[in-house]
């Protein structure tokens, strides 16, 4: 049985776990390739039996190889909250810079496919309203988030440099507001966070007025919009996300509902001057290209996700 090999850096972060579980299911042998800096062993404890998955701690800042052939090496190893990457800004840039050269050498090497996870930070605070591919972004290159936002643009130019100069088969996809089972629970993100302070009754905190909006793709959606441009003939770049928009404020009062909660919304200053006012992915793309659009609803996805929170938090 000669199945296919991908290799996963950040395998055992919250999507990357989510894109291990895929692969498998869709008969590929995987090998998840992860420091643990921010992935978490427990996200693919689930894996260990199954004899088609494997996992390596390796930090990709450092050049690796991989035994045998591999047909496909996905990148998505980064810290990508802000708190994380606020707390380790020169790993992340040296993930998105050298870790990014290393994983593209070993797609190179092995002559497999290479896929790289980019986000919607690309665009920065953008002036251009819904976000389409063909824009360039509005990016401050010395704030605070730049070291997470300036990564991830270095990759994007590093895989298509690769691509333009080796004929490596790259493929890049521009990740939108996601969310679901495996989210850490102190990620620092909006949804972790409003679902932690509703679960244990504790005020859900606003940045700003609540008026600047983001846009939420459920976890399965998002990896299916993966999938399908992994296998595709498609190099990107691509947005994945779902363009349902919602304010701040509009969020909080829907995980109030579904969580029943009775806290308060108590409103803070923005935790950085570049916060992006607003987030909302154009996927004509994703749509023509892939055939791919989000079909969960917010409903049903936040209800699974409050099951995975009152677990983690041991409530009821």
């Amino acid at each position: 049985m000669n199945l296919k090999h991908a290799v996963v850096a950040g395998g055992a972060g919250f999507l990357g776990s989510h894109l291990c579980d895929r692969l498998l299911k869709e008969g590929f042998r995987v090998t998840s390739v992860d420091n643990f800096i921010t992935g978490n062993p427990g996200n693919i404890a689930h894996l260990a039996s199954n004899a088609l998955f494997s996992s390596i701690q390796q930090d990709i800042i450092q050049p690796f190889t991989i035994d045998g052939d591999v047909d496909y090496v996905f990148n998505f190893a980064s810290p990508a909250s802000p708190v994380d990457y606020l707390e380790l800004p020169i790993e992340t840039l040296l993930v998105g810079s050298a870790g990014t050269h290393n994983t593209l050498d070993l797609a190179k090497a092995k002559n497999a496919v290479y896929f790289m996870a980019s986000t919607s930070e690309v665009y920065g605070d953008p002036t251009v309203h819904p976000q389409p591919e063909e824009y360039w972004g509005n990016v401050n290159p010395n704030g605070t988030r730049s070291c997470y936002d300036e990564a991830k643009r270095y990759s994007e130019a590093a895989v298509f440099a690769y691509h333009r100069k080796f004929g490596l088969d790259t493929k890049v996809v521009r990740i939108f507001n996601t969310y679901g089972p495996r989210m850490r629970v102190n990620d620092g993100r909006v949804v972790p966070a409003f679902l932690s302070q509703a679960l244990l009754g504790e005020p859900l905190t606003v940045f700003g007025d609540g008026k600047q909006t983001r846009s939420f793709c459920y976890v399965s959606d998002l990896i299916d919009g993966i999938y399908r441009l992994a296998m595709s003939n498609q190099p990107g770049p691509i947005n994945v996300g779902n363009p349902s928009e919602r304010t701040m404020i509009e969020f909080a009062e829907e995980i109030l509902k579904a969580t029943g909660s009775s806290s308060a919304i108590t409103f803070v200053p923005l935790p950085t001057a570049d916060d992006p006012k607003q987030r909302k992915p154009d996927i004509t793309k994703a749509k023509s290209l892939l055939g791919w659009q989000p079909e969960v609803e917010l409903s049903s996805g936040l209800a699974d996700t409050i099951t995975y929170f009152k677990e983690k938090l041991g409530v009821a």
